[in-house]
């Protein structure tokens, strides 16, 4: 059965990538009880300096809405906010499978 996916970078402001970075592994963490979430990994890459990527994968767009409607996920939001100076790509995807996804 097909998931729903999303990759995306965030563009720290200048000199808080490592800030940003720490948050998103909150909300990961934070993720590990959110029905529906399969997959929320954080990435950074040596040579981008401000660019914080992640991928995200869940049962269902449905389950990746209602996560957003928690809270939690909304006091985080708003606390990334003042770390956030845009975003970069991101794409929104069915995932097909692989391996860790059950």
């Amino acid at each position: 059965m097909e998931k729903f996916g999303l990759i995306g970078r965030l563009i720290a402001v200048p000199g808080k990538r490592d800030e940003l970075a720490a948050l998103l592994l909150d909300a990961a963490a934070a993720a590990e009880s959110f029905d529906g979430c399969e997959l929320y990994a954080v990435h950074v890459a040596d040579d981008d300096p401000d660019g914080v990527w992640v991928t995200e994968v869940w049962r269902d767009a449905a389950a990746h809405q209602a996560s957003l409607q928690l809270e939690s996920t909304k006091a985080m939001i708003a606390r990334g906010r003042a770390l956030i100076a845009g975003f970069g790509e991101s794409r929104k995807l069915r995932t097909l499978g692989g391996k860790g996804l059950s």
